[in-house]
């Protein structure tokens, strides 16, 4: 199976490089591959440039978003919030209509520095307007509570007992996601909140999410629903 995986960065190689560990046929969008390519500093977070990365993942192909919403059969969002409508407009409508695209992006604005607040909230959410703008293409959100390292390996904190959560309007497709979760990356507890508009909820979570990474000192950590 072919995966399209639309953005380079830390949550981007993550997905990327578990699946291509799995043996999926995975291919990394970038806007500017060229540039992404050149570069040879480490990135705000320490990560390492990209080049270096693909030099560990040589089975990950490299192109634009174009080139990797065309050949995935299923699609991973991994923009930043701010640049996800924009890489799905390059992506092209064409490439991303009657595929799976699990939106992990979230709607941040660091425009006021730390901690971010979100540029769409309460009566609307990032979910619902890239489904909104691509209404054939079958939009779930998830795995955009935690970080990309729990995204991928769960039980690298509490043995994996800790909740992921899903929305989406297809309800096939929000089937496919939870199976994706539980086989690909080994999430144990996973509640569907119900229809896209739920996404209002997961992404609401950022603002408690950068205070306790605050006050914790470390993102390696997750909310459980007890219940």
């Amino acid at each position: 199976m072919q995966i399209g995986i639309l953005g380079s960065g830390m949550v981007g190689r993550a997905i990327a490089g578990k699946l291509s560990e799995l043996g999926y046929d995975v291919v990394i969008g970038s806007r500017d591959v060229a540039a992404l390519m050149a570069r040879t500093e480490s990135d705000g977070m320490g990560n390492p440039p990209f080049g270096s990365w693909l030099q560990n993942h040589p089975a990950v192909r490299v192109g634009d978003f174009r080139e990797a919403a065309a050949q995935g059969e299923i699609l991973f969002n991994c923009t930043n919030g701010r640049g996800a409508l924009d890489a799905l407009a390059q992506a092209g409508e064409a490439h991303l209509n009657n595929k799976l695209l699990i939106d992990i992006s979230n709607p941040l604005d660091f425009s006021q520095g730390m901690p971010p607040s979100l540029f769409v909230s309460n009566n609307d959410s990032l979910g619902e307007q890239i489904q909104r703008a691509y209404p054939k293409a079958k939009v779930v959100k998830t795995l955009n509570t935690v970080n990309a390292y729990l995204m991928v390996e769960p039980t690298l904190l509490a043995a994996g007992d800790h909740t992921m959560f899903v929305s989406g309007d297809d309800v096939e497709a929000k089937a496919q996601v939870v199976n994706i979760l539980r086989e690909w990356f080994g999430w144990q507890d996973i509640i569907d909140l119900g229809d896209i508009t739920t996404a209002r909820g997961s992404e609401m979570l950022l603002p408690i999410w950068a205070r306790l990474w605050a006050a914790l000192g470390t993102p390696m950590f997750s909310l459980k629903v007890v219940r």
